[in-house]
């Protein structure tokens, strides 16, 4: 009996359980909000940091006038968060470190960051906000995304749109700013905007849908949301599909190929080799000058004649329109209901005939006597 029992448990696969690591977490509860930015505490880092971290960024020569402007605001916004920040003017370069004073950790990279926005010509006011824990940033690189520099321009032009109307919209509808400058798209906000913000640069810029339809989804989006019947449903057969158009292009006529020859073209003959033909060399100086002067004398008369011509076309009256088509139809409607009463007399008198024909009396062609001499009595 034990042998058969061990058998019998050998033959039973083995439960594969969950191992020590795939157990749930205490952050795995759906009450938890994780894309919420808990803003820092000094207490959680009372010492402060053990290294210096710093970052470097250069800055176009055009930007070096206002950055001396706003460099105090920007020194006293990093100051309260214990960054220190240098301005270069000689090499162009931003410089940012921490210092002993520097408790939050993760503040060197938003004091990166705010250096990468104002050399991307974004205000000084609008580039401190990224320091809070909310706002993020993000630089979209859309200089090598197309070769033709008019196409990219055009693209770029449909990204703001007239008097940056499209821009705007896209503003209102991802909650962020959103600044095209030169080779850069700089945008800034929170985690979901940014990442509607380069899908929506990304497309345009490529060609592969307009902004406006972007505009036109978000808008939808905007409005589902709102519904709470609809939460947990899936709105793609809500959201309008554009499909791409390919325009015909017009071929260009290619050339037709010769056949290849190795032998040079015969030598075309010169002024001189036509002169000699038409013995036109061997000429007197004067007789050439009188052929020159008749040929120009032919070239004038042509040249007037047609200019004439063209002066007599503002008088020539423009051709009337013809208003003969009504009255002609009128007429040949006329003829045919002619033509129609004419054949129905016709055929009305030969059908008298024929009655006529079939009541013939033979009495009334007999001569009687009788009636005779009373007709010659009457007379006399």
């Amino acid at each position: 009996m034990g042998d058969s029992d061990m058998d019998m448990k050998e033959n039973i696969p083995k439960i594969k359980h969950k191992g020590k690591h795939d157990k749930d977490k205490p952050w795995d509860d759906p009450s938890i909000d994780h894309w919420k930015v808990d803003k820092f505490d000094p207490s959680w880092n009372p010492d402060g940091l053990l290294e210096t971290t710093s970052f470097s960024t250069l800055f176009p020569a055009y930007r070096e006038k206002y950055m001396q402007e706003c460099w105090p605001i920007v020194k006293g916004a990093l100051k309260e968060h214990g960054i220190s920040c240098e301005l270069n003017l000689i090499e162009g370069s931003m410089t940012v470190s921490t210092t002993r004073k520097t408790k939050d950790p993760y503040i060197i990279v938003k004091a990166r960051d705010l250096m990468k926005l104002l050399s991307r010509s974004v205000q000084a006011p609008q580039a401190i906000k990224i320091l809070n824990d909310e706002m993020q940033c993000d630089i979209i690189k859309i200089g090598g995304l197309v070769r033709n520099k008019e196409r990219f321009v055009k693209r770029r032009q449909h990204l703001v749109g007239p008097n940056s109307s499209t821009l705007k919209a896209l503003e209102i509808l991802t909650g962020c700013y959103i600044l095209v400058q030169g080779n850069t798209v700089a945008a800034m906000g929170s985690f979901k905007g940014l990442k509607q913000v380069r899908k929506i640069v990304e497309d345009c810029i490529t060609n592969k849908m307009h902004p406006l339809y972007h505009i036109k989804i978000l808008m939808l989006r905007r409005e589902l949301a709102k519904d709470p019947t609809l939460a947990n449903e899936n709105w793609d057969r809500f959201l309008p599909t554009f499909k791409k158009k390919n325009v015909k292009q017009k071929k260009v006529k290619s050339k037709e190929k010769k056949p290849y020859t190795p032998f040079p073209p015969p030598q075309q003959p010169s002024k001189i080799d036509k002169q000699l033909e038409s013995g036109e060399y061997f000429a007197s100086d004067q007789k050439k000058q009188a052929k020159k002067w008749l040929e120009k004398q032919d070239k004038q008369l042509d040249k007037t004649a047609e200019n004439k011509r063209k002066r007599e076309e503002a008088f020539i009256p423009p051709a009337e329109p013809s208003r003969h088509d009504s009255s002609d139809q009128a007429n040949g409607s006329k003829d045919d209901v002619a033509a129609v009463a004419m054949s129905l007399k016709k055929k009305a008198k030969e059908m008298k005939k024929q009655k006529s024909n079939e009541k013939i009396n033979a009495d009334d062609y007999i001569a009687v006597a009788s009636a005779a001499k009373k007709r010659k009595s009457k007379k006399s």
